[in-house]
């Protein structure tokens, strides 16, 4: 009977300590997330944003606010995932816009006020976005994806202006998403420096090396290839550069080609300079890609020539898919890429130049295999003790 009885207060142990075990998982199941953006079109940040999602709504109920419902990656979001439009009056009645405005913000104030556990504002510039965000929850979050201060050339008053302009002091944390851009704030900001964080974007690698099988039409020959995707913009892609380093490698009798992956507002004048040096046999316009991953199987080396970047994911994408990367002096190249995955050079023609003859003739060695899941887990750690 003794027996019997301390096998049955054993086995109600068991079950409470399964329920509390139970309920405690329900409870991290259900936390609740808020993330607000500007919308889901094709881009680095709607990119971060869409995987970041997608991996926390494996745990958590997430809700994203956009400006704009609208974007090749809505179809890619996971279901779970709850979206509203958060869109202002654009209206050219000033009076108008602002009382209509003023309306949609008390309405999200009376439905939305600090009924979420954790909420950020991922779209750095979008005002909307920084104030959903920040009357969410008291436990809220800018992303910061660009290094601002190179991106205003160094100008400190300028860039406090436009932090202040999206109101960070009323956000618990920044979240820089590499070391470069979060030590630059450290100095300039005024905001508490143990909460300004910097971590990486997590990255969807299962999905890359899956994408990069996909046949296209242009085929892998003996030529050696540089790979450049970026949005064709000079102020920040500077692809000039890679233009007039071009321009120099033929002369000097170098035999190589460039793939050019992307579009953008200086598209026309990148094909011009092309066609004045006569580079169109050197230099191959590939448009914009949806799927620009099977473009690195037929490079052997990456190149980004940009004059600032927040943390490039090409570079992710090219250690998942074993490129060496030739890159100038942008973000955390310094730490993350010379020596181990590739060459870092100077912001200018001469340097990209030497740095694709040198890689013209001597090729580069990985020196280390990158695990993208040790990667990603590393991030999701960070996030969860913010959440």
């Amino acid at each position: 009977m003794q027996n019997t009885t301390k096998r049955v207060c054993n086995a109600r142990n068991y079950y409470r300590i399964k329920v509390k075990e139970e309920n405690k998982r329900k409870f991290y199941v259900m936390k609740k997330l808020l993330f607000a953006s500007y919308s889901l079109d094709l881009g680095g940040i709607e990119t971060a944003l869409v995987t970041l999602l997608n991996y926390l709504v494996q745990e958590y109920k997430i809700t994203l606010v956009l400006e704009k419902k609208q974007g090749i990656f809505l179809d890619e979001l996971d279901s779970r995932v709850e979206i509203i439009e958060y869109k202002t009056c654009q209206s050219k009645n000033i009076i108008f816009r602002k009382i209509a405005n003023l309306l949609k913000r008390f309405k999200f104030i009376l439905k939305h006020k600090n009924k979420y556990d954790f909420a950020g504002s991922f779209a750095t510039y979008s005002i909307p976005a920084s104030f959903c965000a920040r009357m969410a929850s008291k436990n809220s979050a800018l992303w910061v994806h660009s290094n601002y201060l190179d991106k205003n050339n160094g100008n400190i008053e300028e860039t406090i202006k436009f932090f202040e302009g999206i109101k960070y002091r009323g956000f618990k944390k920044i979240i820089c998403i590499s070391n470069n851009s979060a030590k630059a704030l450290k100095q300039i900001l005024n905001f508490n420096q143990d909460n300004i964080i910097a971590s990486n974007n997590i990255i969807n690698y299962k999905k890359i090396l899956k994408e990069s099988k996909e046949n296209i039409d242009l085929e892998k020959d003996s030529t050696i290839t540089f790979l450049n995707i970026a949005r064709h913009d000079e102020e920040a892609k500077n692809i000039t550069r890679l233009i007039e380093a071009t321009k120099l490698l033929k002369e000097n009798k170098y035999k190589f080609k460039i793939l050019l992956v992307g579009e953008g507002k200086d598209t026309t004048l990148y094909k011009t300079l092309v066609a004045k040096y006569h580079l169109e046999n050197e230099i191959i316009f590939c448009g914009e890609q949806t799927n620009p991953y099977p473009y690195y199987n037929l490079c052997d080396c990456f190149i980004l020539t940009s004059d600032y970047e927040g943390y490039p994911v090409v570079f992710i994408e090219a250690k998942i898919l074993n490129k060496p990367i030739i890159t100038t002096d942008v973000s955390d190249a310094k730490e993350d890429i010379e020596g181990t995955y590739g060459i870092v050079t100077t912001k200018n023609t001469e340097g990209i130049y030497n740095a694709m003859k040198n890689f013209i003739e001597n090729g580069y060695v990985i020196k280390e295999k990158f695990n993208p899941e040790e990667y990603n887990q590393k991030i999701l750690t960070q996030l969860r003790e913010l959440l």
